[in-house]
């Protein structure tokens, strides 16, 4: 299964890019996310939590991270198992990040595989749903985690680094395992509905 995610961060590329390569930082922000740790191999282990009314699942796994500092390009490769449920997962993933004159553009490119319960909902373009919703939260918190832009006022400024002191920091430094809530089935199955609406009344 293919998916295709474009969206944009009002911050420079070089702040954006920074942030990227925080792997704790950058799943801290990603709703039902949980880092584990590194492997000695250098994979990122992590669990990925999902509520689908009666079903849940918590995929399990490692990922392998590699960066292209010259091209602003990352490559993902992973795969879990939720324990459970039987229900397995595999994904390769490519982000790209674009300057956008002050923003930044960031494309993803997936190949998600799925087998066992959860394949169902990936018939069912469920999975479709899920990936835009979790990609909505995420751009809220990864512009919330990166310092205010540098054109702000000098006011604004001051207010936004005492509310980044005021937040608890997303760092790497801070060690243990991050874990976000999941994705509520309930908010799920209304975005799910509006955005089936809305294709039904754009083919009138």
């Amino acid at each position: 299964m293919k998916l295709q995610q474009t969206f944009t961060l009002e911050r420079p590329r070089d702040d954006v890019w920074a942030f990227f390569h925080d792997v704790p930082a950058v799943a801290d922000c990603l709703p039902g996310a949980e880092y584990l740790g590194t492997n000695e191999d250098g994979t990122h282990k992590g669990k990925m939590s999902v509520k689908v009314g009666p079903f849940q699942a918590a995929f399990e796994g490692a990922a392998d991270v590699t960066y292209d500092d010259a091209e602003h390009t990352v490559a993902m490769s992973g795969k879990g198992v939720d324990k459970r449920g039987a229900s397995r997962g595999k994904m390769k993933m490519e982000c790209a990040l674009i300057d956008e004159g002050g923003g930044t553009k960031v494309t993803i490119d997936a190949d998600v595989q799925l087998s066992g319960a959860i394949a169902q909902f990936g018939r069912t373009g469920i999975i479709e749903e899920i990936a835009g919703t979790l990609i909505s939260d995420f751009v809220s918190n990864v512009e919330e985690a990166l310092p205010p832009p540098a054109t702000a006022a000098g006011a604004e400024a001051e207010q936004g680094s005492e509310a980044a002191q005021a937040r608890p920091a997303r760092s790497a430094s801070r060690g243990g395992a991050r874990k976000s809530k999941p994705l509520s089935g309930t908010r799920l199955l209304w975005i799910t509905l509006r955005n089936w609406g809305r294709r039904l009344l754009s083919t009138k």
